[in-house]
């Protein structure tokens, strides 16, 4: 579908789903019908290469208030935040990324223990992470394209000491503007983001 149609599909929300209002209209939305729920796989990447016997816990990743929901945020013109009217995910995006990171670094078998910061035991490192980007983008010429960016900073929880701080980003384009052509791509940009990051993040402990 092209641009316009995407605007006219995602305009049930409006004006109002700008930040003044998005969390509280939001939820009148949600009250209003129900919609489908979208999650997306971990990718773990590779088994092999250095392993480390450290325990790592993930803070809940930083997020702009358009982000910190489970609504899927659509950007148009550069400036315009809307969100898809009849999809979210399966949480709030930053518990979202949260969950992918742990088991993404969990699938590799490569590390003593990683889990998110709420539980678990005394950390050797913690994860800190900032969501810069988690978004559907409407290009002027009406490709759907999905844009995903995180900032990394690992931490030796003793010292407090920055081990390294790396930044990943990934686009892939939607074959269409449906929810779920448009969670297939942001599983696209993923399988190749958080493989990437899961990598970085054992070579820096």
């Amino acid at each position: 579908m092209t641009a316009n149609i995407l605007t006219r599909r995602i305009a049930l929300l409006g004006a109002t789903s700008l930040l003044s209002g998005c969390g509280a209209l939001g939820s009148l939305n949600t009250a209003a019908q129900p919609l489908d729920t979208y999650d997306l796989a971990p990718a773990a990447g590779s088994t092999s290469g250095p392993r480390s016997a450290a325990k790592l816990l993930i803070a809940r990743p930083e997020a702009s208030a358009a982000l910190a929901t489970d609504r899927i945020m659509v950007r148009s013109d550069g400036a315009t935040i809307t969100y898809l009217p009849d999809a979210r995910w399966a949480d709030e995006a930053p518990l979202v990324m949260q969950a992918l990171l742990v088991r993404s670094i969990a699938g590799t078998g490569r590390i003593g223990y990683v889990g998110r910061s709420e539980g678990g035991p005394v950390p050797d490192a913690a994860l800190l992470v900032r969501m810069d980007a988690f978004e559907v983008v409407v290009a002027p010429g009406g490709e759907v394209r999905v844009h995903v960016e995180i900032d990394l900073t690992v931490v030796n929880d003793r010292d407090q000491r920055v081990l390294g701080r790396q930044s990943f980003a990934q686009v892939a384009n939607a074959t269409n503007d449906s929810p779920p052509a448009i969670t297939a791509a942001f599983q696209a940009a993923l399988n190749v983001l958080l493989p990437s990051a899961a990598e970085w993040i054992l070579q820096t402990l």
